[in-house]
């Protein structure tokens, strides 16, 4: 059980530690400074998740790695991300399309872990799904407005969405430890989520004007770090080069 706790917890901690990154990645760019503040705190945010879950996944493992050991000197390959949120930011449009089908996944993810049987891990859905609960609201909002916009906008969001939807079923996929966390009661089946999911995104499109694609056809291989994009060693390189080059600096 522990081995594979901890390989279900560095899937949580990976998905937003990657997912921080990458919005992080707008800070001093974005379109105007109210969405460059925005997208700021949303990364805050998700990286305070991660401290939370690669701390309890070092706790969990006992082999002495705590979150930032975890973070800056795994390889991509030991990754456990999903591989919806490495894919690269490219316009604002992607962005914030990669961000809503990543939150309308992750608010009732969070709200059926506050019932894990896990103390620990229903703590931290329950402090993360405050942040999430915003971040839902707010991507659904600017999805919304950009894809009811212009004709430009909504041409841009829905490129954005046929981009990405491939890669967005990969949260329903259940596997070996999957399995053993509904067992135990730690975490929900990923496919019961899957209709509340459907609705939201339903709703949603409906008021974006977007047409979601008919093919549900979805790239897997991410959460057991079985295959990655080439994104995600290109963002690695750049986020852990000041560890990797300065092995355990301080200042």
């Amino acid at each position: 059980m522990s081995d594979a706790l901890f390989e279900y917890l560095c899937r949580l901690g990976d998905n937003t530690l990657v997912l921080g990154h990458r919005v992080s990645e707008w800070c001093g760019v974005a379109p105007v400074l109210e969405e460059d503040i925005a997208l700021a705190n949303t990364a805050l945010d998700l990286i305070g998740q991660t401290q939370l879950w690669l701390g309890l996944a070092g706790e969990v493992e006992g082999k002495g790695r705590d979150a930032d050991r975890l973070a800056f000197h795994r390889d991509a390959w030991e990754f456990r991300n999903l591989l919806l949120v490495e894919q690269p930011n490219r316009d604002f449009g992607v962005t914030m399309m990669r961000q809503f089908l990543f939150d309308a996944w992750h608010v009732d993810y969070l709200k059926a872990l506050t019932e894990s049987s896990d103390a620990r891990i229903a703590a931290i859905a329950e402090k993360s799904l405050k942040e999430v609960t915003y971040h839902v609201e707010r991507s659904a909002d600017t999805v919304i407005g950009l894809g009811d916009g212009t004709e430009e906008s909504h041409a841009r969001m829905q490129d954005a969405l046929e981009r990405l939807w491939p890669y967005a079923g990969e949260v329903f996929h259940a596997d070996a430890v999957d399995e053993e966390m509904v067992k135990a009661g730690i975490a929900p089946d990923p496919s019961s989520l899957r209709p509340a999911y459907d609705a939201r995104l339903a709703e949603v499109f409906a008021e974006a004007t977007l047409t979601r694609p008919e093919d549900d056809f979805a790239h897997k291989g991410g959460k057991d770090g079985a295959r990655h994009s080439e994104h995600l060693g290109h963002m690695l390189s750049q986020m852990q080069w000041l560890q990797r080059a300065y092995p355990d600096a301080s200042w």
